[in-house]
Parts: C-alpha cells; structure tokens; sequence
C-alpha cells in the first residue's frame, strides 16, 4: 500500500516525465543554424523520420494502427539509448543487480516510456523548434533547443552520449527539468519505502494500466 500511495503521490512527476519524453520525438523542425554538428544531425534524421510516419496518410488507417506504431517505436529505439538512461534512473541500486534483472529493468523501463507517450505520437499535428546551440565534451553533447507553441517557448535539451559509432539520446531536460532525474526520485522514493521487486512490481503494473484501452 506503501508503493502505491508514493505511485500516485508522484502521478504529476510521472505524467511531466512522459510529457518530457514525448516531446523528444514528436517536435518538427523550423530552424536549424548553418552550422549544425553530428548530435544535431543525428537528432534532425530521428525527428525527420518520426514526422514522416505521423504525416503518412497510408498508415493513419485504423488497419495500419500497428504497423504505424512499431515503425515509430522503431525509429526512436534506435535514437535513445534505453540501457544507459535506466541505469542513471534507477542510480546506485543498478550495480546490484545481475544481468538478467538489469535487462529486466530496461526492458520495462522502455515500455513505460512507450505506453506514457504511443497514443500522443500519433495524434500530433506538429509545432515548431528553433536549434540554439550544440555543446560537446568528449563523448558527451548537449543539444539545445526551444520549442514554439503558440506564444509559449519551452526550452528543451537533449543529452546524448557517443557509442558504437552513432550519437544516444540518455535524457532530455524540458523547462530545466531531467527525465532521467524526475525518474530517480520516484524510484528512489519506492525503494525507501519498500523493496526492488516491488517497485518492478509497480512499473509491470504502471506500464499495463498505460496499455490499456
């Protein structure tokens, strides 16, 4: 009961994480400076992809509903890096855990992020993002941005790290808020008031509840 109340407690965190989430990959692109480095190109290629598959006609049939969604989850897959940003979100319990319970974390760790953003994706109409700048430190980067919607600017950056060849999304900060930091203080809050299966427990549970119609 303990889990549960910490759960809803943090509902408004959890919900911001999504939001957060979702806007990674659903904002167009309106401006992009003259210059743009590889992180910046790597995120410009996912998000012209993600907006292609929400643009196209074909797959918005009710019959294409499932095609459309794989394809989408597809793209993003390989874009964020699910195993690095689960590690910083769960923190120093990580290292604890064998290899099959941290291939059991990402797992649902991914498919919470999934459900908590599938159903906007694909109703997005699709708002404008000016490119600021791109910071890189070894096989670091942080790409800048601001989304336009309405009147409103919302700042958003995107954090990526250097693997296998390729640029990885491991958190977006919206508004100064982190994903991965919103994540670890809810999962923290659950591991103080109970235990690590149980806050298993709670995503298997959370991401079901998301699935659900």
């Amino acid at each position: 009961m303990m889990v549960m109340r910490i759960l809803e407690s943090g509902r408004a965190s959890f919900r911001w994480g999504a939001i957060a989430f979702l806007a990674t990959v659903v904002v167009g692109l309106s401006a992009v400076p003259g210059y743009a480095g590889a992180p910046t190109e790597a995120m410009k290629t996912t998000i012209d992809e993600v907006l292609r598959i929400v643009r196209d006609q074909d797959l918005k049939q009710k019959t294409k509903a499932d095609e459309r969604r794989h394809q989408l989850e597809k793209i993003v897959s390989a874009r964020f890096d699910y195993e690095e940003m689960s590690r910083r979100a769960l923190g120093a319990p990580w290292n604890q855990l064998t290899d099959q319970q941290k291939q059991e974390f990402v797992d649902l760790f991914r498919t919470l992020l999934t459900n908590s953003y599938a159903d906007k994706i694909e109703t997005y109409s699709g708002e404008g993002v000016q490119y600021l700048n791109e910071r890189t430190e070894k096989e670091y980067a942080e790409v800048r941005t601001k989304v336009l919607s309405g009147k409103t600017e919302i700042p958003l950056d995107y954090r990526l790290i250097h693997k296998a060849e390729d640029w990885r999304v491991y958190d977006v900060v919206v508004d100064n808020i982190s994903l991965v930091n919103n994540y670890r203080g809810q999962f923290t809050k659950i591991l103080r008031a109970s235990s690590y299966s149980d806050l298993v427990d709670q995503l298997r549970k959370k991401s079901e509840k998301l699935k659900a119609p």
